[in-house]
């Protein structure tokens, strides 16, 4: 019997779901060990995410989790597009910004758009265009706190940065990078071409990884002993549709709801007709 840990982090809640694997690989049990509100906190006229409670409700969660058995190993998915950024040392510069926060808005589309052709950037990302996507949050924050750029020496996503929390590691796993709009979809790596025109430093991207690699140990101060942790698909959604038990030309579609709703086919390689450019769909 093999016993998992999945930290499940949403937009609105977090929780801790323990999937249990039968000794004959035949059956998978689900138990969830604990649920809390995520959340938004306000700082003067922005709204940040509450990072350090965040991952104390994780540290709760491994406990709980912990106190059944010895877990087999970790990983954590959460929404898209939101970062955050370390120094030198790996401390957090700055709480990071909640998608919500009112600098993300349409007039930044419009700047952003001034600079870097929209052609150019649906071509390279092949993203639909949304004022809270990462590209259009960092040049916000290229144009408004600089400094914070300036001091910081790496850009991880959320559930990178909750991934570095546990482990000490500090890398993106794919499909998270590619909520970001700064993603080559049809190269691969950072479209780091796009960044340039935006004053956002392309020396702060970190490397990319696929889903199923090992980031490390879990850090001895959570007191549950050395378990793997593991890049799960970093974007829940990913998830959601990775999980849809499906077969491989069954011709299906998924509606994946949380937060907000999205609708979508899986396809084998990114869409970018002028189509797709005109809908506006990713």
């Amino acid at each position: 019997m093999e016993r998992f840990l999945a930290l499940d982090m949403g937009a609105e809640s977090g929780r801790g779901v323990v999937g249990t694997v039968d000794a004959h690989h035949e059956t998978v049990s689900l138990e969830e060990v604990h649920r809390f509100p995520t959340g938004a906190i306000r700082l003067g006229n922005a709204l940040h995410w509450d990072l350090p409670r965040i991952v104390s409700e994780m540290g709760t969660i491994i406990g709980k989790a912990s106190e059944e058995g010895k877990l087999s190993a970790i990983g954590t998915d959460t929404w898209g597009v939101d970062y955050g950024l370390l120094d030198k040392a790996g401390n957090l510069v700055g709480l990071p910004l909640h998608y919500r926060d009112r600098r993300h808005n349409v007039e930044q589309i419009d700047r952003v758009y001034a600079k870097v052709p929209r052609e150019t950037v649906f071509a390279r990302s092949g993203l639909q265009t949304m004022p809270i996507n990462t590209l259009f949050q960092l040049a916000a924050a290229a144009e408004r706190t600089p400094r914070l750029l300036d001091a910081a020496d790496t850009l991880l996503m959320i559930p990178d940065l909750l991934h570095f929390y546990l482990t000490g590691a500090a890398q993106s796993e794919y499909t998270i990078a590619t909520t970001s709009q700064m993603y080559d979809s049809v190269a691969g790596g950072w479209a780091t071409e796009l960044l340039e025109p935006l004053g956002i430093p392309a020396r702060i991207l970190p490397n990319v990884v696929n889903d199923g690699t090992r980031y490390g140990t879990l850090l001895s101060h959570f007191g549950a002993g050395d378990i793997p942790v593991v890049a799960p698909g970093g974007h829940d959604t990913a998830c959601a549709v990775a999980a849809v038990p499906a077969d491989e030309g069954d011709g299906w579609a998924y509606l994946s709801s949380g937060t907000w709703s999205l609708l979508g086919v899986e396809v084998p390689k990114p869409i970018l007709t002028a189509e797709a450019f005109a809908a506006n769909v990713t």
